[in-house]
């Protein structure tokens, strides 16, 4: 089956080059209609310029696709308010939203200001979170949405000189988790991926036979699947150099304890047992934790529970 994406209506933020632009040139040449967000600025946000965006949308015309660019910033209020405006008014409906755009302020924690800190946050977490929260009512009106957040591996597992950076991408893991429970009745589906690819953000971190195998392109056919009608919701995929994986948060089975004379030496001790990750399992909501641990936490003839 060939995926496709005819009538179909997408925003991709921060889509002037690399991780985006592959998105919107992919989407565009499967029939999606593409808004083409980006502000243009530097690596570090600075500055900004609609050139980039416009560029690529005289790409997607070239090859006979449709698509329409728009400079806003995704910290910008009136400007998220306006990339929904644009793309309700040219095509009057939104399907898809990837949620791509970003900036790094790459130092050690000792060094970093706490305005690097912030600004990084505010692009990637608060980014995210107001496009979002601007296409979601038009999505809940239609029916219908696919959302893809963009993570990392250094929000997941953590990299040096990247706490600000880390902490956004896995904040939009945590606020993926949420929306795909609130999105559910809706048809509104929200993914997270985890890239590793070849971009302004990542050419002065690797060597160039490395660069040489992490194109975007590379990525996007994973980005593809999570926004297609069949997707899924509530993934981590990870992508680069052509391979895909999923990731999860998991937990350990665990062990009762017992609530008479609890200490902290009974739980050091326990250590390797609550450690033990060889029955360990996703949960899809935070409930499920509870359940579990009602259930080992209420034995059978415990009274005192």
């Amino acid at each position: 089956m060939t995926l496709r994406f005819d009538d179909k209506v997408a925003i991709v933020t921060g889509a002037g080059g690399g991780l985006g632009r592959s998105h919107a040139l992919a989407l565009a040449e499967r029939g999606a209609k593409v808004v083409v967000n980006d502000l243009g600025g530097s690596v570090d946000g600075s500055g900004g310029s609609s050139d980039a965006a416009q560029k690529v949308v005289e790409e997607i015309k070239a090859a006979g696709g449709e698509a329409i660019s728009n400079g806003s910033s995704v910290t910008d209020e009136k400007g998220v308010a306006k990339l929904v405006e644009d793309a309700v008014g040219a095509y009057g409906k939104i399907d898809i939203l990837i949620n791509n755009a970003g900036i790094l302020r790459d130092k050690s924690f000792a060094k970093m200001e706490i305005g690097d800190f912030s600004i990084v946050v505010d692009v990637h977490l608060m980014g995210t979170v107001q496009v979002t929260k601007a296409v979601w009512p038009v999505m809940k009106e239609n029916q219908y949405g696919r959302i893809v957040m963009t993570s990392s591996s250094s929000g997941l597992y953590g990299n040096f000189g990247q706490t600000n950076y880390g902490a956004a991408k896995l904040a939009v893991v945590g606020f993926m988790n949420t929306l795909k429970l609130e999105g559910q009745k809706d048809n509104i589906r929200v993914n997270s991926l985890a890239p590793v690819a070849a971009t302004r953000m990542t050419e002065n971190l690797m060597p160039p036979e490395v660069l040489e195998v992490l194109q975007p392109e590379f990525v996007t056919p994973g980005v593809l699947v999570l926004v297609h009608d069949d997707a899924p919701t509530g993934e981590i995929l990870c992508a680069g150099a052509g391979v895909f994986a999923r990731a999860q948060l998991v937990e350990s089975q665990g062990v009762y304890l017992g609530r008479d004379d609890l200490t902290p030496e009974k739980v050091k001790n326990a250590w390797e047992t609550i450690s033990d990750f060889s029955n360990a399992e996703p949960y899809f909501m935070g409930g499920n934790q509870t359940e579990k641990f009602f259930k080992m936490g209420m034995p059978a003839g415990d009274a005192k529970a």
